[in-house]
């Protein structure tokens, strides 16, 4: 009877064991899928920011051509970003947030005017941090 105990109690803590593991697995790999994101989307966020600049010097110019170029680049990083995250999230509302963060980003290069930029700028950059304040409630 006592080896049985023995061998529940091995069972019972493999098993234990086993699950605590893949779950601080899965922590770290979204803490690592989260905040790629976050930089991916902040980066592509200075890039609209550039593309914008760019686009008010010289609509026809290399460097906003070459501004326009990295936005596009920095736009398929962010989204391939987006798409990690969601492939580790069952969370909706930190869905929701890293689809809005992303969404805003993309609206800066699309301003009228530069109070508009400015606030499209703001809006993505607030949008962002509510992503990581969502996200970071997964992580604890």
């Amino acid at each position: 009877m006592a080896v049985l105990g023995t061998l529940l109690g091995s069972l019972t803590t493999h098993f234990f064991q086993r699950r605590a593991t893949r779950s601080e697995a899965l922590r770290q790999e979204r803490t690592t899928t989260y905040s790629a994101f976050a930089a991916a989307v902040e980066e592509y966020r200075r890039g609209q920011a550039e593309r914008w600049y760019r686009l008010q010097e010289d609509p026809e110019g290399d460097a906003f051509l070459a501004a326009r170029d990295e936005a596009h680049r920095l736009r398929t990083a962010a989204r391939q970003a987006l798409y990690r995250v969601k492939l580790l999230t069952d969370e909706p509302a930190v869905v929701a947030a890293a689809e809005h963060a992303y969404a805003s980003t993309r609206d800066v290069s699309t301003a009228h005017d530069q109070d508009d930029r400015d606030a499209r700028h703001a809006d993505a950059g607030l949008a962002i941090e509510a992503f990581v304040a969502r996200a970071a409630r997964l992580l604890r």
